[in-house]
């Protein structure tokens, strides 16, 4: 008898599921923001929430907790309750982190549920107006001759600034000295006072300045021109053949958030991103859509841990 009562209980659950998604969210959402303000990270994530936020009729707050490479922000969400009031929007730091510490206080795969890609966009070389490099040729070429003297700045250990810069370390041969910042807005600061060389600055961060005349950018590391910087060469067609590198965002959530909220979250995200007012919005930062399904960004998310943990081992990099 106990075990038919245990039955009907299962079936009576599965049976309140559709409900349960229908009726959410009931309640104000979190959305942690695994970077700081100012970072591309924050940027996207707050164009997008404000609209799916408008479909569910409840607030979803954003809330900032950046340091140690999305990290911390990381941690939060996997010990948040499964019910889908806490997600977390992150970039593809999300997948470099295994590969920076030695120990987490979390299980990239077994703590978080991949829902969907966001965007994806270019990192963009910028200098001081001032530095007597004026095109990427002439950096690179500076670089390759004087070991270790760019200070190259990197939104700490495990960001998507920092995986970039040491693949390009890599692709060109060359050494710097990095210099570890907690996010990007601090990075284009000190990058404009001249306080360190250059930054490869996320394109939605470094459009307002490098339009603005205050850094001046040397190329992008996407395979294409930006259609935001049309007059920037790609570091592939300027002496890093073949280089790519693609900054991405994504929405993940504790394991355990019940599948129909799952998808409801979602269909709502990729429909906010769908809307022409808000797709005009990310494309004039100079983001592109990552159309995915649950099962593609699942594998994707697996594919980057690998790509990332063969970077990290031919850097020599080792976990913090």
């Amino acid at each position: 008898m106990k075990s038919i009562a245990r039955v009907v209980a299962v079936l009576i659950a599965a049976a309140a599921l559709p409900a349960l998604a229908q009726q959410y969210p009931t309640k104000p959402v979190r959305a942690i923001i695994a970077f700081p303000a100012g970072s591309a990270t924050d940027i996207i994530g707050r164009i997008i929430v404000q609209k799916v936020s408008e479909y569910w009729g409840q607030q979803i707050i954003a809330d900032n907790r950046g340091g140690a490479g999305g990290s911390i922000a990381s941690a939060i969400a996997a010990r948040a309750a499964p019910d889908g009031y806490t997600l977390i929007i992150n970039s593809g730091a999300h997948t470099v982190n295994p590969s920076s510490y030695i120990k987490l206080p979390y299980d990239t795969l077994k703590d978080f549920i991949d829902i969907t890609p966001l965007v994806g966009m270019p990192n963009v070389l910028i200098v001081h107006p001032s530095s007597p490099h004026k095109t990427f040729g002439d950096f690179l070429g500076y670089a390759k001759s004087n070991p270790g003297k760019i200070n190259f700045a990197f939104a700490g250990i495990g960001s998507g600034t920092h995986l970039n810069t040491e693949k390009f370390k890599l692709a060109s041969n060359i050494d710097v000295t990095m210099v570890s910042y907690k996010g990007t807005a601090e990075a284009i600061i000190d990058v404009m006072g001249g306080r360190v060389d250059t930054y490869f600055t996320p394109m939605s961060a470094a459009l307002p300045f490098v339009k603005s005349g205050k850094v001046r950018a040397l190329a992008v590391t996407t395979a294409k021109r930006s259609a935001q910087l049309p007059d920037v060469p790609t570091m592939a067609e300027s002496g890093v053949p073949k280089f790519e590198f693609i900054l991405w965002f994504g929405l993940w959530g504790p394991t355990g958030i019940p599948a129909p909220i799952v998808s409801k979250v979602y269909k709502d995200f990729n429909r906010a991103m769908a809307d022409p007012g808000i797709r005009e919005k990310l494309i004039n930062l100079g983001n592109d859509t990552l159309n995915m399904t649950h099962a593609e960004f699942r594998k994707f998310v697996r594919d980057e841990i690998a790509v990332t943990q063969k970077i990290f081992k031919a850097a020599g990099i080792k976990p913090q």
